[in-house]
């Protein structure tokens, strides 16, 4: 009776770790078919702005959306479609903002990667050189006042962010107040054309977390499982109350800063390393090594994301930017405050 109830136990882990994986899989391959699609629009001179890939850090992107839950914030970095489609954006908001429709998140207003809703906890990016630690930060405390309380706070930067004064500042700030801060830096090598040796000169930058008073956690950032075990771990230790997490993720970034950018500095032996591999690769040979899912299975999804990129872009192409002339320029926030008020 009781080896039953064990083999029981197993069989329903194993359920649970296959149905968590396929599902941050079909989000690794949705983000990935969706910035493909941006990409080409870039090049095609459809898109006012930059285009940025997440390219080789989906796994670790959708492992922060995929662990947080309603009520928590997220302050995703520009290469975090994975994590922004897994904590709740759609693909149509992130389709009219690049493309600038009027019926996008920020009306067409602004640039195609400062997009969010912070009313949802999700929001928009002021800067991806450190900055936003400290609004979730602000959102944390908020929370705190209110006696608010569960709530947990992810910001995504990159390893050039920590040798911002934005990182340290609101990386002490949160570890003084014991914030439920979990911080996490995508080290892909390069902060823009920058290597990482001319960034900081500490061994690795998990030292940095003994230096601040946190917690630190290292995952192979190329990793799927790994990603959503660590991140995993670290957003339950910030919710039970154990402060701030920091989780450095080493990969490398398999495109260029932006699509305006050919990455000609990148060193080839990088390319060919183990941080070098594709995240979505490694995690298609993992499906498939352990029975989770066979080839038919993986065009299906594959056909499936593709089909909804593509239905969404048709539908925004047809859409409206702002008319310049009947636009109301004011605040977002003090727009919908006034529409509340006229219905009332």
């Amino acid at each position: 009776m009781v080896q039953a109830v064990v083999d029981r136990e197993a069989a329903d882990e194993a359920s649970r770790s296959r149905d968590a994986f396929a599902k941050a899989y079909r989000g690794m391959l949705l983000a990935r078919i969706l910035d493909d699609k941006f990409a080409s629009l870039y090049r095609a001179g459809k898109i006012s702005g930059g285009a940025f890939l997440g390219r080789g850090q989906e796994a670790l992107s959708v492992s922060v959306g995929l662990n947080l839950r309603k009520g928590d914030y997220f302050a995703p970095l520009i290469r975090d479609a994975a994590g922004r489609l897994a904590f709740g954006e759609t693909i149509m908001d992130a389709v009219r903002t690049y493309l600038g429709s009027a019926l996008g998140p920020m009306r067409g207003r602004d640039g195609n990667v400062h997009r969010g809703n912070p009313k949802k906890g999700y929001l928009p990016m002021v800067s991806h050189l450190g900055a936003m630690i400290s609004v979730v930060n602000g959102a944390l405390m908020a929370h705190r006042f209110k006696g608010i309380t569960g709530t947990v706070g992810a910001a995504s930067i990159g390893d050039g962010g920590t040798s911002t004064g934005a990182f340290h500042e609101s990386l002490n700030q949160a570890a003084v107040e014991k914030l439920p801060l979990v911080l996490v830096v995508s080290d892909n090598q390069y902060a823009y054309s920058t290597p990482t040796d001319r960034q900081f000169a500490c061994a690795n930058l998990l030292d940095k977390a003994v230096g601040y008073g946190v917690a630190g956690h290292a995952v192979d950032g190329n990793d799927l499982a790994a990603c959503l075990r660590v991140v995993g771990g670290a957003v339950q230790k910030a919710r039970a109350g154990e402060g701030p997490q920091l989780i450095i993720a080493r990969l490398l970034r398999l495109c260029g800063h932006g699509e305006h950018d050919d990455a000609n500095y990148v060193d080839a032996k990088m390319k060919t390393a183990p941080f070098g591999r594709d995240c979505l690769k490694l995690a298609e040979e993992s499906l498939l090594r352990q029975g989770w899912a066979d080839q038919a299975a993986l065009d299906e999804w594959r056909e499936q994301s593709t089909q909804q990129v593509e239905v969404a872009v048709a539908t925004v192409r047809r859409e409206a930017a702002p008319d310049p002339y009947q636009e109301k320029w004011r605040a977002l926030s003090s727009e919908n405050l006034l529409e509340g008020q006229n219905e009332a």
